[in-house]
């Protein structure tokens, strides 16, 4: 089946690149920082294009942290760059249009985080023809001369919910079988989550009872496929589930909650320390998330891609191995977070307020946990 869709894309993307877009797709916001001329202004040096195409908006960082906090960033170093703006919700070909359309506008510099790692390889090819740079952002083209990448360490976020799973077990006194609920097979960061994660879990005595990749990082396709989890080992057959993220962390909860389960006897991972997420950990129905500082990400990602569309070359402090090439990369340290150091990171950081956490059922918890 993933076979027959990817020719779609595929197909798509041809027609997209063989006749130029004449603008941008109807949902883009093409929120300016200032103001520029025509794309010939650009080209000759003056205020830049900036291309930020993000790749989908059921994970809720995309839109509430990733966005504004590059679009404050850009416009703080750059008055009078002009940002142009699109979301792919999740649709691989309508982001190969986004990225022509941005082209067409003039853009010096496209801030590409791929919905499909692999067909991306296209706009790179096709923003390279125009002698425009890519900064790969938060998951990796893959096989494609990408001029950088900034991310996580994310093999290591992996590690970090496996590990917190596996030794909330073990200091549970508790053994058996877990259900992965993996991420989306087109994201190469999913990949990694997940071969972060095996690596510990394979080697930890516990069992995987049934293991799901989740399309879209859809929270209602892993609410579905927790429910099959659990018609399949039975309700008291598994001892934790390992959810690659927060979203999809949401989804389990809500089959454990329809099917009898208590989700707050069950260890349950997450990612990306969406406010939902959060708050689940302050109630107890998830156990862990793995909290990614974005601001830097997002703020480093911006002056990167000004340099780059300078002609510069960005401030890099390690390579990444893309399929194709070494890709010049920045890469951050993610942290492992429970209920126990939400005060110390999320809140301290400024990430979450209290006021936004411990609203209504969610004050009790947050005062056991100190977060103040």
């Amino acid at each position: 089946m993933r076979s027959t869709k990817w020719v779609s894309v595929f197909a798509a993307a041809a027609l997209t690149f063989g006749v130029a877009a004449c603008g941008s797709d109807n949902n883009n916001d093409n929120s300016s920082t200032g103001s520029s001329g025509g794309s010939s202004t650009a080209k000759s040096g003056g205020a830049k294009k900036v291309a930020l195409l993000l790749p989908e908006s059921k994970t809720a960082r995309y839109e509430s942290q990733d966005r504004p906090l590059f679009t404050a960033k850009l416009k703080a170093i750059c008055p009078d760059c002009q940002l142009i703006y699109s979301n792919a919700d999740q649709d691989a070909a309508k982001q190969q249009q986004q990225a022509e359309a941005a082209l067409t506008q003039g853009a010096n510099v496209l801030v590409l985080d791929p919905v499909d790692a692999a067909s991306a390889a296209a706009i790179v090819t096709r923003a390279s023809q125009s002698k425009v740079p890519v900064l790969s952002y938060d998951r990796l083209i893959q096989k494609a001369n990408v001029d950088a990448y900034i991310s996580f360490d994310n093999e290591q976020v992996g590690k970090l919910q496996a590990t917190s799973l596996v030794d909330k077990l073990k200091k549970d006194g508790k053994s058996g079988s877990i259900v992965m609920i993996n991420g989306a097979p087109t994201d190469s960061n999913a990949a990694l989550f997940k071969k972060g994660a095996h690596s510990v879990i394979d080697g930890s005595g516990l069992k995987v009872g049934k293991e799901y990749d989740t399309p879209d990082w859809s929270p209602d396709k892993a609410q579905s496929e927790m429910e099959q989890a659990i018609t399949a080992l039975g309700k008291t057959g598994f001892v934790g589930v390992y959810a690659a993220n927060d979203g999809t962390a949401g989804g389990a909860v809500a089959a454990m909650k329809s099917n009898g389960v208590d989700p707050t006897k069950i260890p349950l991972t997450g990612q990306d320390a969406e406010l939902a997420g959060v708050q689940r950990i302050v109630a107890g129905t998830q156990y862990m998330t793995v909290y990614k500082a974005i601001k830097p990400e997002a703020e480093q990602a911006a002056q990167m891609a000004y340099d780059l569309a300078q002609g510069k070359k960005a401030a890099t402090t390690s390579t990444v191995n893309n399929g194709q090439a070494d890709v010049p990369s920045v890469l951050l340290k993610p942290v492992a977070v429970t209920k126990d150091n939400i005060q110390d990171t999320i809140v301290k950081d400024g990430f979450w307020k209290p006021s936004q956490i411990c609203t209504g059922q969610f004050a009790a918890g947050c005062k056991s946990a100190g977060i103040q």
